[in-house]
């Protein structure tokens, strides 16, 4: 089974998925963008525009995830926005075509909750003393760009099932999503404290510098 955890950027999709992957015995995390951002290495960053527009990016996500899925006995968790409607049949159209199990789930929230997501997760003026880059703050002004196109987009019918989390903890989506796929996680035993911290490890550790 696939599950495809939606949602604009800062919307809670890798913090939900290392969640699920975390409670879910034999889960697998496969993240799209990392196909991405392989991609643009390989491009002069003149060229390197937004990658899901190119069929490689697509392609590749295709296979791997089909490999995955028909290779590996467990569930499958793919958190990745996207919101064009013909780049979501190309690859998660053609996974269902191929007879795999998908789900997808689209995280939403108000705009101000999403936001304020972005400034919490914002380590980018640390880090851009620390390593001399910028790249963090690019990423949090490209996210903020896009997003009332993505909130628009995830809430058409075609992106269903929607999940609300303005008020919902990370551990609640979790379960939320879980239940309707109907899988069984193992009971969240973290504590308030132990939780925070774990989710600003996951944070921390998918800084992006590309």
């Amino acid at each position: 089974m696939l599950l495809w955890i939606n949602g604009p950027f800062g919307g809670g999709k890798t913090q939900t998925a290392y969640e699920l992957h975390r409670r879910l015995p034999g889960s697998v995390v496969c993240d799209p963008e990392r196909v991405g951002f392989g991609l643009h290495r390989m491009m002069p960053p003149a060229l390197r525009g937004d990658f899901q527009d190119l069929p490689a990016w697509r392609q590749g996500v295709f296979e791997v995830l089909d490999l995955t899925l028909t290779k590996h006995p467990g569930t499958v968790i793919a958190p990745m926005t996207l919101v064009n409607t013909d780049y979501y049949a190309e690859i998660l159209g053609r996974l269902r075509e191929q007879g795999h199990d998908v789900r997808h789930f689209a995280l939403l929230a108000d705009r101000e909750t999403v936001l304020n997501r972005l400034r919490e997760r914002n380590f980018g003026h640390v880090v851009k003393y620390v390593a001399g880059q910028d790249a963090p703050l690019r990423r949090e002004s490209f996210a903020v760009r896009k997003l009332d196109h993505c909130l628009e987009q995830l809430a058409k019918p075609e992106f269903a099932e929607h999940l609300r989390t303005d008020r919902t903890p990370v551990p609640a989506v979790a379960d939320r999503i879980a239940a309707s796929a109907g899988l069984t996680l193992l009971p969240n035993a973290d504590g308030r404290v132990k939780g925070r911290l774990r989710r600003a490890w996951t944070g921390v550790k998918h800084i992006r510098f590309d």
